[in-house]
């Protein structure tokens, strides 16, 4: 097994970067396991899972805050993480006790109503860590115990009442540039986690293991080796071994098929024509893991040998969509490349190719083919190897990261888009060194090939779209970029951040209308929760900017005239709720 457990043979020098510790007063008494069947059924009080739910909807039922009251909303309690970075993890909410995680291998547990600290763990990163997102996505919670993936590739058991360690395991080595950001996902008794490092050149892919002794369970691979299947899609080279594929987010899960739905980064190196032209499966795709076995047994790629580092990392919603008089559970992803993607999975895995279409402009995918989905581009606007091209949406796409919503209420899907910004790439042969960037793209040409479309008046945008019928219902814009994940809620309320302005907002879910906005300490790109004590709602989000939202607002600083804007770092968790 390739796992280090606690207790097992390892350097000494290793053993002292490991430790973590805990501080807390007193355990929290009368906790309330989170057992498989809430997972599966969440209660509308609480808050278990990144997204809400299994489905990744990013919706709560919640209705006391509404369209009628928002206007009302004020800060009950805050709460400084003392650590800066992006803050990009929601809180989870366990019958008023919150979990959160933070950048510098940070997990704090706070009274959910008051803010009063309960425990914290911290477990000091290695000196020589070095890589290019230093943020954390979430915790996961099953039983009594809190599993969280940490930058330095470690996954880790805490106990929920009072944050002590009870097994770690190293899912890999980080000095090779392996690194996690993922919230895991928790099922079957199992711990999922995804590793990052495609800009290294790692091997990518998904892991599980068992929730009570942390025993390795399967590791499917998103680079299949010689022989597998796949593997017909890349050279007859050692491409394969470095081929990236990395996995940035939590999976979304289908408890009726016991299948998880992955989705997986670019390749590496960026340039496609260093991997011989080919689609290079399973990069830039969805895939369909089992759970139990941990065997891939669907996929779809949304676009083949890609060379504009658009990363597909969602996973696509589950939901029912009717489309041509008929009703069945699809899935629907916001494409990193611009297009909205519609699914739909059968239960023994393949992926069916049903629709898809631009939400943003696109000048490199020409057409779709009806039956497949296989892409085609515009060979003007595709890079490589000593060639230049002009691309939009931009390398971080139509939409990168952050979370889309569906909320079930107005039928909608919301999306954080980013329009107008268009990337020029050019590559360069790269040698592969362990542990050192793998782009074959020089960083001055990726930082100075930013520009923005001929008569653009706006970047971000909230979008609301009728999936069933493939219309834009609304959108709201934004002057400049929009990095904020979604929250619906059944008092048909949206919240999100996402700006350079400080603001958290509320928004008409039907409309798009603004209700309410807050300028909190820093910017934004968490996701929000919501959750309620004792009959009261609350909604609760981490303010604090960094990773690619600040390198974004360094690239706008270069190309807009006159344009100045600095966003302050530092962590606030932010929880408010009505008067």
């Amino acid at each position: 097994m390739r796992s280090l457990l606690t207790g097992t043979a390892v350097a000494a020098a290793l053993l002292a970067l490991m430790v973590g510790s805990a501080t807390s007063a007193d355990a929290i008494e009368n906790y309330n396991p989170v057992t498989e069947d809430r997972l599966d059924n969440p209660e509308p009080h609480n808050w278990l899972q990144v997204r809400g739910n299994r489905e990744g909807w990013g919706y709560s039922p919640l209705d006391q805050i509404n369209t009628s009251n928002v206007g009302s909303l004020q800060p009950a309690w805050l709460f400084s993480t003392g650590v800066q970075e992006g803050h990009q993890a929601p809180p989870l909410v366990n019958d008023g006790v919150m979990y959160v995680t933070t950048p510098m291998n940070q997990v704090l547990a706070l009274d959910a109503a008051t803010g009063k600290r309960l425990w914290r763990f911290q477990r000091e990163l290695p000196e020589d860590l070095f890589q290019l997102h230093p943020t954390n996505r979430g915790p996961a919670l099953l039983g009594d115990r809190l599993y969280v993936a940490l930058t330095d590739c470690f996954l880790v058991a805490l106990d929920a009442r009072t944050g002590e360690v009870i097994w770690e395991v190293a899912v890999d080595d980080y000095q090779a540039g392996y690194y996690m950001t993922i919230a895991p996902l928790a099922a079957k008794g199992k711990i999922m986690v995804g590793v990052s490092g495609g800009e290294y050149g790692i091997r990518g892919y998904v892991a599980a293991y068992d929730a009570e002794s942390g025993e390795e369970a399967w590791r499917t691979y998103t680079v299949p080796a010689p022989g597998e299947p796949g593997s017909d899609t890349w050279p007859d080279d050692d491409a394969w071994k470095t081929g990236g594929g990395s996995v940035w987010l939590t999976g979304n899960y289908d408890p009726d098929t016991g299948l998880s739905y992955w989705g997986i980064g670019n390749a590496a190196p960026w340039m496609g024509d260093t991997r011989g032209g080919m689609d290079n499966l399973y990069t830039t795709s969805v895939i369909a893991v089992d759970v139990e076995s941990g065997a891939l047994v669907g996929h779809h790629q949304y676009h083949w040998n890609d060379s504009w580092d658009w990363d597909e990392v969602s996973p696509p919603l589950i939901y029912d969509v009717t489309r041509d008089g008929e009703t069945f559970k699809a899935l629907v992803n916001v494409a990193r490349n611009g297009h909205i993607y519609l699914l739909k999975p059968t239960a023994e895995g393949p992926i069916e190719f049903v629709d898809a279409w631009g939400y943003v402009y696109s000048n490199v995918i020409t057409a779709f083919d009806p039956d497949t989905g296989r892409v085609s581009y515009d060979d003007n606007h595709w890079p490589g190897t000593g060639k230049a091209a002009l691309f939009c949406p931009s390398l971080w796409g139509g939409k990168d990261w952050p979370y889309s919503a569906y909320s079930p209420d107005t039928g909608l899907l919301y999306i954080p888009a980013n329009e107008n910004l268009c990337s020029t790439l050019e590559g360069a042969e790269e040698k592969y060194v362990p542990g050192e960037l793998y782009i074959g793209v020089p960083i001055p040409v990726i930082l100075g090939g930013f520009s923005l479309r001929e008569g653009w008046d706006h970047i971000g945008e909230i979008q609301a779209w009728n999936v069933d019928s493939g219309e834009e219902v609304w959108s709201k814009d934004f002057a400049h970029q929009n990095w904020g994940p979604i929250l619906a809620t059944g008092g048909g309320v949206l919240f999100s951040g996402g700006t350079n302005d400080h603001m958290f907002r509320a928004h008409d879910a039907a409309t798009g209308e603004t209700l309410w906005e807050y300028p909190t300490n820093s910017g934004v790109t968490a996701s929000p929760s919501t959750y309620s004590v004792d009959g009261k709602q609350y909604v609760a989000v981490q303010s604090g900017w960094g990773v690619d939202a600040e390198r974004k607002q360094d690239v706008l600083r270069g190309i807009i005239p006159g344009y100045d804007v600095h966003v302050p770092q530092g962590g606030v968790i932010w929880v408010f709720a009505l008067p």
